[in-house]
């Protein structure tokens, strides 16, 4: 007969029962709303998986528990924003300690080394198999994001130390980058349409690309419209950037299961290099041209 749990063991079993029974909304909700059928499959799947975990704990801690509809809603609105395998993958990652829980149980509840193998290895496996468009476009975002990063913050630094209005420099970064961004729209499109797939529409792709690149510039430009002082513009654009490289890294880590640290310094690194070299370039301008405007 298994020994009962001590308070703290309750308190966690009730915590991963409660995650369970969350998941299995979770995705009963996302196959209910899935057209393609192989993904409603791999959505049912999971959610009977997730059931069964639920109805193992059911039997240990005699209590039954709802589903908190609000974390449900969100994980919804994350499948609607940023794609199936971001949202999915992301909700399968906070499920990582309780992992450890489940081996602490093996010799009380047998049953518990079979949850074990599906929260560690099936339940990857099976998100892996869903065809997620917005993923299919990751390529599309990465081409605009990385290339306005490291053009406009390039461009900005080096014309921020040859002008004097910070006005001046945030015009002229914003027309670079409309130019820059329609400039990449059509080599996307191109693109697509040179290495055709069944997953990207050229068309689509384009879009996702010029879309990245414009809001892009957009952030990095802002600052020098706000701020008088090109020290503050500079500081705050530099701050900008290091945070879409954040948010883009994460999206990416988390979607396609990279590393998140080590793609963060190459992108830094590439990004405030190329804008410390144009800087020293703008430096050079000034002070050999004279040139102030």
């Amino acid at each position: 007969m298994a020994q009962p749990f001590s308070p703290a063991e309750m308190k966690k079993a009730l915590t991963q029962q409660q995650n369970e029974i969350n998941d299995y909304t979770i995705y009963k909700a996302l196959a209910e709303r899935q057209r393609e059928a192989a993904n409603r499959e791999v959505f049912l799947k999971i959610a009977e998986e997730e059931k069964t975990h639920y109805e193992f704990w059911v039997k240990i801690t005699k209590q039954e528990l709802r589903p908190k509809r609000w974390l449900v809603g969100w994980f919804l609105l994350l499948v609607r924003l940023f794609g199936t395998s971001f949202a999915l993958k992301y909700l399968e990652k906070r499920e990582a300690g309780a992992e450890a829980f489940y081996l602490e149980l093996y010799e009380i509840y047998p049953e518990s080394r079979k949850i074990y193998e599906q929260e560690v290895a099936h339940e990857y496996a099976l998100i892996d198999r869903l065809e997620d468009r917005k993923l299919a476009y990751a390529g599309a975002i990465v081409l605009g994001m990385n290339d306005a990063l490291v053009e406009l913050t390039g461009t900005l630094s080096g014309i921020a130390f040859a002008f004097e209005k910070s006005l001046v420099v945030g015009l002229t970064g914003l027309i670079m980058g409309i130019a820059a961004s329609l400039s990449m729209a059509g080599s996307a499109y191109l693109e697509a349409k040179e290495n055709p797939s069944d997953d990207i529409q050229p068309g689509v792709y384009s879009l996702y690309t010029g879309v990245a690149y414009i809001l892009t510039t957009a952030l990095l430009v802002a600052p020098f419209f706000l701020f008088d002082a090109m020290g503050y513009a500079i500081g705050v654009m530099f701050a900008g950037a290091f945070l879409a490289i954040l948010g883009y890294t994460f999206y990416i880590s988390v979607a396609k299961e990279l590393s998140f640290s080590k793609r963060v310094v190459q992108m830094s690194s590439i990004t405030f290099g190329v804008a410390i070299i144009s800087f020293l370039i703008g430096y050079g301008v000034k002070y050999f041209f004279g040139i102030e405007i």
